[in-house]
């Protein structure tokens, strides 16, 4: 177990400017595409929240990586060592034997939270080259892939994220996120109006991408006529905070 503070890296005293800046810090090397693990990223991202709740005295369990994570994040898995004494295949770094890249739909996110303290809208033009621009967190600003028969949900919690949801099966609009660019499938629909589904609104834990790039805006909830849509329990808004 361990307490937020020691996840974050700072005393116990230190100020909300010295957690906001250990935690920007600590999110940026914790992320999986930066070295880290979905895991260690999701501590800090739950270590922030509690401090964020007030919640000092909390302890967090630290949950060691599994062997895949260590593959994935091992700097071993990330360089083309050069073959060893007992290897007579053919190098890694010859194209015609080199492993295949992986499959899906690289999706680029941004949080719908962020536009009013940017003044964006989320239709403007520009929006994501205005977001790539900004010095955003990236919990609220980035990219991942959707692998095949990965919704856009799953794909985000895989990747360490955690983006609102409450059914999980396209029973209320929690999960509602806005399709910029690109497109998803969305095999069924109880909940949304077509007017919605016709601008872009779609569930994230029903839908996948069927588009090799998307642009997506997540957190989209309190849309105007998304609000009578929302479940109460929403799990984004109390992330893994320990009582």
């Amino acid at each position: 177990m361990a307490s937020p503070f020691d996840v974050l890296g700072v005393d116990s005293d230190a100020d909300d400017a010295e957690i906001e800046r250990a935690y920007r810090r600590r999110v940026k090397e914790a992320h999986p595409d930066h070295g880290g693990s979905a895991s260690e990223f999701q501590l800090v991202y739950t270590a922030y929240r509690q401090l964020a709740a007030g919640n000092a005295d909390a302890e967090l369990e630290v949950v060691p990586e599994t062997d895949e994570e260590s593959r994935k994040t091992s700097p071993a898995s990330e360089t083309n060592a050069g073959p060893s004494e007992t290897d007579t295949g053919p190098s890694e770094s010859d194209p015609e034997h080199s492993e295949p890249e992986e499959t899906g739909s690289q999706v680029e996110f941004l949080n719908y939270e962020t536009l009013t303290d940017h003044g964006w809208r989320i239709d403007d033009e520009n929006l994501f080259e205005k977001a790539s621009e900004a010095d955003l967190d990236p919990t609220d600003y980035g990219r991942f892939l959707v692998k095949p028969r990965e919704n856009l949900l799953e794909a985000a919690e895989n990747r360490g994220f955690a983006w609102p949801y409450s059914c999980r099966g396209g029973a209320c609009a929690n999960c509602a996120v806005a399709v910029v660019d690109g497109a998803v499938e969305m095999p069924s629909n109880h909940i949304l109006p077509s007017s919605m589904t016709d601008s872009g609104i779609q569930l994230s834990c029903i839908s996948a991408p069927v588009t090799d790039e998307m642009k997506v805006v997540y957190n989209v909830k309190n849309l105007p006529g998304l609000d009578e849509l929302r479940l109460p329990s929403d799990p984004f808004d109390n992330a893994q905070l320990n009582d």
